[in-house]
């Protein structure tokens, strides 16, 4: 696997989710933090979007939002003051055949329309790559000429997927979690190519761009388990052992063995928590001798052993199921308006 792959793999825990909503009228609605990632992207109108701690967004047609960190955030038909800010509600759609009487009213007959995708992704944040961790707490993706034609497929795509009304289109179990793969992925590959309303990113864009040091961290990533040392990890790379060192650890902000021990006891920790596979599977996994071998290093690391971290593990599992913070309905839901009774976020 790529680092982008190995990186969402290493925190991903559960199955996304995604709904499409349709709203128009006055309304300003809040979601509050959240553990996972979120994105909205307009399809029809505009709104904005108003992060916690940050400048306001407007969204236009075919503009996508990535949250990565989950940052709480308030939408609204129009601008807002601090005041209606801090009076906006919950995001939720309430029955009563009022349209004002949710915080996402259904449009009235004839008013302009606001229809939007909505998601998240569960994330365990307990152990994230860098490359995630360095994301900012928005990515504003504008729908510009001839930026990222795959992420506005992606967008089409799941739009066409959460569209219909009806039953499930066939196959829908399927496709839908694709789709949300690829769109997440997308809006990733999307920053590091600068395809923002900011600039691109910082440390990892530059470390996969750097001839060097991409072609060690694809070996290391390849085949974490294999016997590495700087001379062999040099060879893979085509330079000598001091280039290596002194490109890597100016790019990736580690030393070449340092950020293998880190990704090996990283995916040890993906595996203790997405598997059942015993500590000594694990260990040969992730390229350790023997459990014990894995075990000491895991402690030292991540103040934990192996078998606390798994238990724990299946507490966090638990804490994340849909009924606790999942807002979405499980695991998917078609377009609904404000006199539906279910709740909604991202």
């Amino acid at each position: 696997m790529d680092v982008v792959s190995d990186a969402i793999s290493a925190v991903r825990v559960g199955r996304p989710s995604s709904h499409r909503l349709r709203t128009g009228g006055r309304w300003c609605a809040r979601l509050e933090p959240y553990d996972g990632a979120g994105f909205h992207v307009l399809l029809e109108g505009s709104c904005w979007l108003l992060p916690d701690g940050g400048a306001p967004v407007v969204l236009g047609p075919g503009d996508a939002v990535l949250l990565p960190h989950g940052t709480g955030h308030v939408i609204a038909d129009s601008p807002a003051d601090a005041e209606t800010v801090a009076r906006a509600e919950p995001f939720v759609r309430r029955g009563g055949e009022d349209p004002a009487s949710g915080t996402v009213p259904a449009p009235r007959p004839g008013e302009p329309a606001v229809v939007m995708l909505c998601g998240k992704y569960r994330l365990d944040r307990s152990h994230a790559h860098p490359l995630l961790a360095e994301l900012p707490s928005l990515v504003h993706l504008p729908d510009r000429d001839g930026a990222s034609p795959e992420l506005r497929s992606a967008v089409s795509l799941l739009a066409g997927e959460l569209g219909e009304e009806e039953a499930e289109r066939p196959g829908s179990g399927i496709a839908l979690p694709s789709l949300l793969d690829l769109l997440l992925v997308y809006m990733i590959r999307s920053w590091m190519d600068g395809d923002t309303d900011g600039s691109a990113g910082g440390v990892w864009p530059a470390a996969l761009g750097d001839p060097v040091a991409a072609a060690a961290l694809r070996a290391l990533h390849a085949d974490p388990a294999a016997p590495w040392t700087v001379d062999r990890l040099a060879a893979e790379a085509g330079v000598s052992r001091a280039t290596l060192v002194r490109r890597f650890t100016a790019r990736v902000g580690r030393a070449p063995m340092a950020y293998l021990t880190w990704w090996r006891l990283t995916r040890a920790a993906a595996l203790l928590r997405n598997g059942t596979d015993p500590l000594g599977t694990v260990a040969r996994r992730v390229g350790y001798s023997t459990p014990y071998a894995l075990s000491h290093a895991f402690r030292r690391e991540f103040g934990v052993t192996p078998g606390r971290y798994r238990e724990d593990g299946e507490g966090r599992k638990g804490a994340l199921s849909p009924s606790a913070s999942y807002p979405y309905p499980y695991p998917y839901a078609r377009e609904t308006s404000a006199r539906e009774t279910s709740p909604a976020g991202s």
